[in-house]
């Protein structure tokens, strides 16, 4: 997808579409908003259908211009899954960390995903609403062990208070772009070469010249 170009004739190297799923009122939408336009509305409404917004950023001198799809989480709704899922290179699963029935709900979201998604999709758990404290229903530790035995990334989040939501966004959108340069590089100079799914395990991907520091711990677990 390289060499689109956006908005003011700006060169766009990569086009990364995100998609965001959970269950309703988790805030999908809230997250959307921050992300994309730094707002939040506290009247916000139930997403119908689906949308999208973007936002363009630079990773690693490259413009990455960032599609993020937000869908109602409603049953009724289910039926734009294939397409809602096609192209996706990321997902984000959202839960609210103060209603434990949407966590409990978030292998099912992960079974449709990976049913209709690239098997080589980046996904990050997110446990939003990390303001309400004091509600707390799901502990930090369930949604890491969870995180950890499926090979997601994970961080708590607040989009009200704007609390990790620029972080997880940039974490993921770094994660695809290493693991599809990476993977176009490996094409260019190594065109004989047999599958790429050894390239596309998340977190093993180092781009070169951007090798972590020995001892750096694993992105996968990161929290607030």
């Amino acid at each position: 997808m390289s060499n689109l170009y956006g908005e003011f004739n700006q060169k766009i190297d990569y086009v990364f579409k995100v998609v965001l799923i959970g269950d309703s009122a988790v805030g999908k939408s809230q997250l959307l908003a921050r992300f994309s336009r730094n707002e939040f509305s506290l009247d916000s409404k139930a997403t119908i259908g689906v949308e999208f917004q973007t936002r363009t950023l630079t990773i690693d001198h490259k413009t990455v211009k960032a599609q993020i799809w937000d869908t109602a989480g409603q049953e009724r709704y289910r039926a734009v899954t294939s397409a809602y899922y096609r192209g996706a290179v990321g997902a984000m699963l959202v839960y609210d960390m103060t209603k434990r029935q949407s966590f409990d709900h978030v292998t099912r979201w992960l079974e449709e995903l990976r049913g209709h998604a690239d098997k080589n999709i980046v996904i990050m758990l997110i446990g939003n609403k990390s303001d309400l404290g004091t509600l707390r229903a799901v502990p930090t530790e369930d949604a890491k062990e969870f995180a950890q035995r499926e090979n997601l990334f994970f961080m708590e989040t607040s989009a009200l208070e704007a609390t990790n939501v620029e972080t997880a966004f940039l974490t993921i959108l770094t994660e695809i772009y290493r693991i599809i340069s990476k993977k176009a590089l490996v094409a260019n100079e190594e065109p004989e070469a047999g599958g790429n799914s050894s390239l596309l395990k998340g977190t093993k991907i180092v781009v070169p010249g951007q090798e972590p520091p020995s001892g750096t711990k694993s992105a996968c677990c990161m929290s607030s």
